[in-house]
């Protein structure tokens, strides 16, 4: 059951990810449209955008294709990352390794 649930959330998120993002609208969010409105928007230092979107545009030249691919990148990133973490979390509470007798 659980993994069926955890297969099941890890599809909708690939779904969204790679075949709903493209459509996502370009305009400011209300964090950006602030800041241009009150002028600080320039000093936004462009090193520090995301690199997954650059790798994406590298992949595809059609825009919503890269969207799609920098999705699918992030999305497995972001399991990538909660596995770890999850591993790391349940190690710590078995107060050592999964094989490990106490």
């Amino acid at each position: 059951m659980k993994n069926l649930f955890l297969a099941s959330a890890l599809g909708a998120s690939l779904l969204l990810a790679v075949f709903i993002s493209p459509f996502a609208s370009n305009s400011p969010d209300g964090l950006e449209k602030v800041a241009e409105n009150h002028g600080f928007a320039r000093l936004e230092k462009t090193e520090r955008r995301a690199y997954i979107p650059q790798l994406a545009e590298s992949v595809s030249k059609n825009e919503s294709e890269a969207t799609g691919v920098a999705g699918f990148a992030g999305a497995m990133l972001a399991l990538a990352v909660g596995v770890g973490l999850a591993r790391t979390v349940s190690r710590g509470k078995n107060g050592g390794s999964p094989g490990c007798k106490q």
